[in-house]
């Protein structure tokens, strides 16, 4: 199947003139400018070195409007070399583990692996502040332990943050490749498919063209219907 993206380039030029664009929130971070499409010789190192084909409404992104740039969140992370290798670039992009991309994503409904811990100390349980911060350091660390376990991300590739440590990412291998998710760790909420306002799940194209939507409408103080 062949996506369209060829009306992109032009709606974000004309949001990046538009009177009130610098309010849509994330624009100081993207600033309307798109980085420039792949080649599909650079796009084949990208999956030659990673292991996988990414998906093709994001693969075909890539070569025709830009590898970064504007979009969801604070933009899109951008793909670029990095001694030699290609990786994503921005606040998160890194979370991307490249080495464990191929890997098949393990999960198909949200999941949320905060859910395994106990609650955390309470402070009215212990004699001393002393005895308290011992626990509550142990707690902590037991929670970083496993809700951010490695097996939970991979297959995922982290394309944007939200602020406050909240990030979307696209599926790339395993059951669920294709699909939008978001990664809500940071406030232990987990990992959830995004979902349009009938509740079928969203694919890269139906996610950015949403943003790009929403934020002609907030310009122009027309909010849309979720779609």
């Amino acid at each position: 199947m062949t996506y369209d993206w060829s009306d992109v380039p032009r709606r974000i030029a004309c949001l990046a003139e538009a009177a009130g664009a610098h309010e849509v929130f994330g624009a100081g971070g993207h600033r309307w400018s798109l980085e420039a499409p792949l080649s599909i010789a650079e796009l084949g190192e990208i999956e030659n070195q990673v292991g996988v084909v990414l998906p093709p409404e994001y693969r075909a992104f890539l070569l025709a409007v830009g590898r970064g740039g504007a979009g969801p969140g604070y933009g899109l992370f951008t793909l670029g070399r990095r001694e030699g290798r290609w990786c994503w670039e921005g606040d998160g992009a890194d979370l991307t583990v490249l080495d464990t991309l191929a890997q098949p994503f393990p999960y198909v409904e949200a999941f949320n692996p905060a859910d395994e811990l106990p609650d955390p100390p309470d402070e009215q349980d212990f004699d001393s502040v002393e005895t308290f911060n011992t626990a509550e350091d142990a707690y902590w660390e037991t929670h970083d332990e496993i809700v951010y376990r490695p097996q939970h991300s991979i297959g995922l590739l982290y394309l944007c943050h939200l602020g406050c440590a909240q990030r979307e990412v696209l599926v790339v291998s395993g059951e669920a490749r294709g699909q939008m998710w978001a990664d809500n760790t940071a406030d232990d909420r987990g990992f959830e498919p995004l979902v349009d306002g009938a509740g079928a799940r969203l694919g890269f194209a139906q996610w950015y063209r949403r943003w790009l939507d929403r934020s002609e409408a907030e310009i122009t103080n027309q909010i849309p219907d979720a779609v």
